[in-house]
């Protein structure tokens, strides 16, 4: 059996979809499952032990017409592979013409209207209601296929050479955390080890306001003397991660910048607490079980929150949250996240870890 999983951004959603490929596979073990990915998130995918491949969608240079012979090669490719089941998880225009174009012999998607995707579909799975997370929606597209959906799978399973170049690169990064530690052990454990933090952000008003990050590093420092923390994040977070380590610039790493995708994968794994916006990182730790507060404003976490941890979402009630848009227009400019004060983060991390 040979199967097509369509997923190819953005970071959260494929963390999200991962478990539609955990189950097809326990299910159907000797199935090839295949993942159409975009390439800049390759790297999250590459060497799983699921997968029999990766198709690389190349966004980026398709979008020019001297690289369309490129495209063109990769949906002869994927045509020839004779594919008994596509089941497209991104419910775009484009998705849904690359998974039609596959010609499989049958095509599952999402029912989601905004593009039309669902005309390409034999069958379209629709969201249960507004607010059903994302995480149950992808895995509902499995029952129809006579798949169980359970919860006896590794979600990210540990790359051990990824974690070993963690260790070489970093030696003081130390023993790794417990994957999922009771509330004793994090108490036990959390001082002399790390805390993350992630201060951006695709939409700039899903981000807590640096300032914030950094007077909370400073309570964080006195509350636990012997902790040390990591600045997650991507090049264009560095300038976040600088104001965040001349906090405490004795007790901070800034590793915005520094990291592979996979790299930064293995440090959440090995950190006792992220303390994060609303962005892939968050989605991360849901996945490998770490505790985690999740500070949210423009966004709904029922839809697309940390799974599984929704009681550690940090939010307030004003009439205009969630609103789900990226540009902010009430009368205080993202007063979501600007209200929300570090002295309420800090009480949620101490009633995480007393």
């Amino acid at each position: 059996m040979k199967i097509l999983i369509l997923k190819p951004s953005s970071l959260g959603d494929v963390i999200h979809a991962l478990p539609v490929l955990r189950l097809l596979k326990l299910h159907h073990p000797n199935a090839e499952i295949f993942w159409w990915i975009d390439s800049s998130l390759a790297p999250l995918i590459e060497g799983d032990p699921d997968l029999a491949g990766i198709v690389r969608f190349e966004r980026k240079r398709w979008g020019k017409p001297r690289h369309w012979p490129e495209m063109f090669r990769s949906i002869r490719w994927l045509r020839a592979q004779n594919f008994d089941l596509v089941i497209d998880l991104q419910c775009l225009a484009r998705s849904g013409a690359f998974a039609w174009l596959a010609n499989g012999k049958f095509l599952v998607g999402l029912d989601e209207v905004r593009e039309g995707a669902r005309g390409f579909y034999d069958l379209a799975v629709p969201r249960p209601s507004f607010y059903t997370h994302a995480v149950d929606w992808y895995l509902a597209v499995l029952p129809p296929l006579g798949v169980p959906v359970h919860k006896n799978f590794t979600w990210l399973p540990e790359r051990p050479q990824i974690a070993a170049d963690v260790k070489r690169k970093w030696p003081d990064v130390g023993v790794q955390a417990s994957a999922c530690p009771s509330p004793d052990t994090l108490k036990r454990e959390l001082q002399p080890r790390w805390i993350a933090l992630q201060p951006g952000a695709r939409w700039l008003n899903k981000r807590w306001p640096v300032q914030h990050f950094a007077e909370l590093i400073r309570a964080l420092a006195k509350k636990f003397p012997t902790a040390r923390f990591a600045v997650l994040g991507g090049k264009d977070d560095a300038p976040l991660g600088e104001r965040i380590f001349q906090a405490a610039p004795e007790k901070v790493l800034n590793l915005c910048g520094a990291t592979t995708l996979p790299e930064m994968i293995e440090w959440v794994r090995r950190c006792d607490l992220l303390i994060t916006n609303d962005t892939g990182p968050m989605h991360v730790a849901a996945a490998l079980g770490k505790p985690l507060v999740a500070l949210f404003g423009p966004t709904a976490p029922e839809r697309t929150g940390p799974y599984g941890q929704l009681q550690n979402v940090l939010r307030l009630n004003l009439p205009c949250s969630p609103c789900l848009k990226s540009d902010c227009h009430f009368e205080k400019p993202d007063e979501c996240l600007r209200a929300l004060s570090p002295v309420q983060v800090l009480t949620r991390v101490q009633q995480i870890t007393a």
